[in-house]
């Protein structure tokens, strides 16, 4: 039986979404066939699942960031984009504030938000096992490098 869907309401116009086919559908990124090229933070490797590369979002960055043990970002920042993120597995420690005195940890389960234009440094706590981060940005996946700090001038992260 098919659905009823009169009560329903089309707010607004979605036609921009059309597949070639001229049909608006969801569009399935499936495991293994994500985008790689994108940008990267040193060792931060990001994979889209969902981008303007290669489905037909055009507001939306939604990926996998995957650190390697005791890996730490380069000093970076988003631009624009707000970002979002979900702790997948492992431990995690975000540097950010003046002179990147300040961070916060986390952990599997625990969720994000960096304000754009906020210089921060992304880390992997764990020496032992990779760090997997869901991260989505608006308007899309900006990344701007920044001069890194030595690892002697991040409170507490030597001694970890």
């Amino acid at each position: 039986m098919e659905p009823d869907l009169s009560r329903y309401q089309l707010e607004g116009d979605n036609s921009m979404y059309r597949l070639p086919s001229g049909l608006v559908a969801p569009v399935v990124t499936r495991g293994g066939s994500e985008n790689p090229d994108t940008a990267n933070s040193g060792g931060a490797i990001r994979i889209s699942g969902v981008s303007i590369q290669h489905t037909p979002a055009t507001k939306l960055w939604f990926g996998k960031v995957t650190n390697e043990p005791g890996y730490r970002s380069v000093t970076h920042h988003h631009g624009e984009a707000e970002t979002g993120g979900y702790v997948l597995s492992g431990r995690a420690r975000i540097y950010f504030g003046e002179k990147f005195e300040d961070y916060v940890d986390m952990e599997e389960g625990d969720w994000v938000f960096v304000p754009p234009f906020m210089p921060h440094i992304e880390c992997n706590l764990d020496r032992n096992k990779s760090l997997t981060w869901m991260t989505t940005r608006t308007p899309e996946n900006i990344v701007v490098n920044l001069d890194d700090v030595p690892d002697e001038d991040l409170r507490d992260w030597l001694t970890r």
